[in-house]
Formats: structure tokens, C-alpha cells, sequence
């Protein structure tokens, strides 16, 4: 079995609201079917998405098939404002999970308390089937160091394109 964990496209960005309120940009529909017809995903699988607009549409573009919507899989919480150095913030949240590392974030932990027991959940429910989650970047760092045992690879999460995948083998 393979997890599939699919970044969402490019979203409109928004400084004004959470970026869990952001839509996915129309201009990056290009890349999300670039993604679909790459070969990187599977053609059988349970798909699940979070319940952000962004992630959601992205889902919807990859595949013609039924997609499940788990609350527990939104994003590391970050309110409305703008981060003017957002790699260097997300380093510190790794850094020291246990502390918000920008005033209105919800400190790492919490999202890996959040995220890492459905994506238990949903790996048990789906059996030796493989499993494709369309969610966001760094919660996908955290779940994939948390299921490989390994330290989180920021350089990896840096790298990451909207869209793209990391494929786990469990």
C-alpha cells in the first residue's frame, strides 16, 4: 500500500483572511491536470481531502472520482496576516512545535496531535488499498517524518511545488 500526499495548487493569495479561507488560483488549473496526467498518482485509490477551498479544488481537478472530506486534515492553523519571511517562520515552528512560532499560528504540535491520528485512521480503514490525501505542505512534512520514523526534511517541504505529491509506502 502507498499513501499518497498531494500539496494543493497555487492558491489566490489573500493577506486580509486565513489562508485556510483561500481559494485555488484558476491560473494554476494548468498545473493541477499537468499533475493528474503525470503518472505520479495511482488510478485506483480512496481519496480524502481537507476541508480547505484550496485543497478541496485541488482533489476535485485530479480526479473523476468520489472524494471524502476530513476536518481533521486542514492545515497548520495560521490566521489572517501576512508572514513577511514565511520560511524562516515555518523552520521556527519546527524548530519549537510546542510554541505558536508567529503570534496568530497554532503551534505545530497541535496539528500533528490533529493530523497524524486521522491519517491513521483513514490508512486502517483503507486496508491494502492505496490512499491519495490532498492537503497542505507542512502538515504533510510533519506526517511523513512522524510515519518514517525520520527527522522533518525542510529542505523536502522547501522544494515542494503547488501541486505535487510525496508517495509513502506503509
Amino acid at each position: 500500500m502507498t499513501l499518497f500526499l498531494v500539496r494543493h495548487g497555487r492558491p489566490m493569495l489573500d493577506p486580509a483572511r486565513p489562508a485556510h479561507e483561500w481559494e485555488l488560483d484558476p491560473a494554476s488549473y494548468d498545473d493541477v491536470w499537468a499533475l493528474r496526467s503525470s503518472g505520479r498518482l495511482p488510478a485506483r485509490a480512496a481519496w480524502v481531502s481537507s476541508p480547505e477551498p484550496k485543497a478541496q479544488q485541488t482533489a476535485q481537478l485530479l480526479t473523476d472520482g468520489r472524494v471524502g472530506i476530513v476536518d481533521e486534515l486542514r492545515e497548520h492553523l495560521r490566521g489572517p496576516g501576512w508572514v513577511d519571511d514565511f520560511e524562516a517562520a515555518v523552520r521556527r515552528a519546527f524548530d519549537q512545535p510546542e510554541i505558536a512560532a508567529v503570534e496568530w499560528w497554532e503551534p505545530l504540535s497541535a496539528c500533528r496531535d490533529r493530523v497524524l491520528p486521522v491519517v491513521r485512521r483513514i490508512l486502517e480503514v483503507h486496508g491494502d488499498q492505496d490512499v491519495v490525501l490532498v492537503r497542505h505542505g507542512t502538515a504533510w512534512t510533519v506526517v511523513v517524518a512522524e510515519l518514517t520514523g525520520q527527522g522533518p526534511d525542510l529542505d523536502a517541504w522547501r522544494a515542494l511545488a503547488m501541486p505535487d505529491v510525496i508517495a509513502v509506502s506503509i
